[in-house]
C-alpha cells in the first residue's frame, strides 16, 4: 500500500526493487554509464556514446559537455543535467531532454540544437532568411543546394552576425524537413 503523501510504495528510497536495477523503468531516470562496459541496463546509451554522436555527427567537442551528466527516463530518451543527483531517482524531470535513441538513428532535441547547436561545426545548413523562416514555421522545402550528409542536421541562419541555430531539420532527397516540435514554431520576419 502506498503513502499518499509521499507516494512511497514500501520498496526502497527510489520506489524500486533491488532487481528493477538492471531494468530500464519508465517512471526513473537512470544515470548513463561512463563506457558501454559499465552498462548495466540492456540497450541504455553510454556517456561516451552520446558525447561521441555529437562529436562524430555534429562536430561538438566533448568539452562542451563538461559538468553535465546524462540520464535516461523512459525508452532512449537521453537527458542532460548540469548537476550530480543519486542514481537511479524518481521525479518528473531534470535538466532537458537532448537525444532520443533505442531508434535506428539517434535524433538531438529542439531543447538541444538551440542550446548546444552553435557549437557545431559540421552538418548544419545555413539558410537564407526566407528559408529559415519556412523551417521556423514547421514546413518543410526543397533543398538541393545541400551537398552533405543525408539525415539530421542542424538548421541554422545569421542572426546579428552569429549563426544561430533554429532546430533539428532532417535531409532526405533534395529536400529539408523541419522537425520544429509545433510548440516552438514560430513567424519569423525575413529582413
Amino acid at each position: 500500500m502506498s503513502d499518499p503523501e509521499t507516494g512511497d510504495t514500501g520498496e526502497n528510497s527510489e520506489g524500486d526493487n533491488e532487481g528493477d536495477l538492471q531494468d530500464n523503468v519508465g517512471q526513473r531516470f537512470g544515470r548513463l554509464p561512463a563506457t558501454a562496459d559499465d552498462r548495466e541496463v540492456k540497450g541504455r546509451a553510454s556517456r561516451e556514446e552520446v558525447v561521441d554522436f555529437f562529436a562524430e555527427r555534429f562536430g561538438i567537442e566533448a568539452s562542451v559537455f563538461e559538468g553535465f551528466t546524462f540520464w535516461e527516463k523512459g525508452k532512449g530518451k537521453i537527458w542532460i543535467f548540469a548537476d550530480e543527483m543519486p542514481s537511479p531517482i524518481r521525479i518528473e524531470g531534470l535538466g532537458m531532454t537532448v537525444l532520443r535513441t533505442r531508434q535506428e538513428h539517434w535524433k538531438p532535441t529542439h531543447s538541444a540544437v538551440e542550446r548546444f547547436g552553435r557549437h557545431a561545426t559540421k552538418n548544419v545548413v545555413d539558410l537564407t532568411p526566407e528559408q529559415a523562416a519556412t523551417f521556423a514555421r514547421g514546413e518543410d522545402q526543397d533543398f538541393p543546394e545541400w551537398d552533405g550528409d543525408w539525415g539530421y542536421l542542424i538548421a541554422a541562419h545569421e542572426l546579428a552576425g552569429e549563426r544561430e541555430p533554429i532546430g533539428v531539420g532532417l535531409y532526405v532527397y533534395d529536400e529539408l524537413r523541419s522537425t520544429v516540435p509545433k510548440g516552438n514554431q514560430e513567424a519569423l520576419s525575413v529582413l
